[in-house]
């Protein structure tokens, strides 16, 4: 139970940082947010494994900058289909 509590709170937290480094206005509800956080999260963590640098000495700084990066992506891709789809409701 706590452990899908700390997911959530990453995914707000990554979503969130996410949506203040994109300029202009990102027009999604916080539930897609917060999916997107949780996205960059787990892409970010399946890379760093993959390049070898998900555990190391101190902070994982790598590995922090690319589960942004990917929730950076993924709030970019959410809030393109999402204005796609309210355009083509709103018609």
């Amino acid at each position: 139970m706590f452990q899908l509590l700390w997911i959530l709170i990453v995914g707000l937290v990554l979503g969130a940082l996410a949506r203040l480094l994109l300029s202009g206005k990102q027009d999604i509800p916080i539930w897609l947010t917060v999916l997107a956080g949780v996205g960059g999260a787990l892409l970010g963590n399946g890379v760093a494994g993959w390049i070898g640098v998900s555990h190391t000495g101190g902070v994982d700084w790598i590995r922090h900058a690319l589960q942004l990066g990917f929730a950076v992506l993924l709030v970019v891709v959410a809030s393109s289909l999402w204005a796609g789809s309210r355009r083509t409701a709103h018609r």
